[in-house]
């Protein structure tokens, strides 16, 4: 990468990237596991949401969250998870980046927790209905599931937790103050879209828990 359409100052190769930021202390190197331990594993127990990054082969790249009970994610081993899939708008942008290339990477997040847990690993999908059942919410077993193969587990540190004050309550925003999904898509189709009826519909579902599980 040569330069920018809006800066000719880029930083291209790794020498360049080390001479700015400098090399990883060695206690961080040695934080990242190939497993977990009983320590490290309850960070994965007492999570009730995580982020689960894919990419495609063409190096297309998805963020997509993942969210549940605490504990959703099911230990099968200490090198080996299972995240159960539940119903969603059918896009399945990371489940089709799964199948044409497996390498993913979670992020595991605990309310009121400063501390985060990351996990990168290899997945597979699975639809094994034995595997899932113990995953059943509501009386609903997932159809799929995404078993992953840990090759990297570790803490992440606080600092962007403690910088944005996450968790704190006088930071919390009203959601009156954003946009809807329903004005949004108002103004992607140029005005010809009832929002507010969308709106009201969605959160009709919502409240019957419709299409949850």
């Amino acid at each position: 990468m040569s330069a920018h359409r809006l800066t000719q100052h880029v930083v291209s190769d790794e020498a360049s990237l080390r001479a700015l930021i400098g090399e990883p202390a060695e206690i961080i190197r040695a934080k990242v596991a190939r497993r977990l331990n009983h320590l490290t594993r309850q960070f994965i127990e007492r999570s009730p949401f995580l982020c689960l990054s894919t990419s495609a082969v063409d190096g297309s790249c998805d963020v997509s969250p993942r969210g549940d009970p605490a504990g959703f994610v099911r230990i099968l081993d200490d090198r080996t998870l299972l995240v159960p899939e539940r119903p969603g708008n059918r896009i399945a942008d990371s489940l089709r980046n799964i199948v044409a290339n497996p390498h993913v990477g979670l992020l595991f997040v605990i309310p009121g927790v400063v501390d985060t847990f990351r996990v990168n690993g290899r997945a597979t999908l699975t639809n094994d209905a034995a595997l899932l059942a113990p995953c059943a919410v509501e009386g609903k077993i997932p159809k799929l599931g995404v078993i992953i193969d840990i090759d990297e587990a570790y803490t992440q540190c606080s600092k962007a937790f403690l910088r944005s004050q996450l968790w704190e309550p006088a930071r919390f925003i009203e959601r009156a103050l954003l946009p809807t999904s329903g004005e949004i898509q108002c103004e992607l189709a140029g005005g010809d879209f009832d929002g507010k009826k969308h709106d009201e519909e969605r959160a009709a579902r919502y409240a019957r828990r419709e299409g949850f599980y």
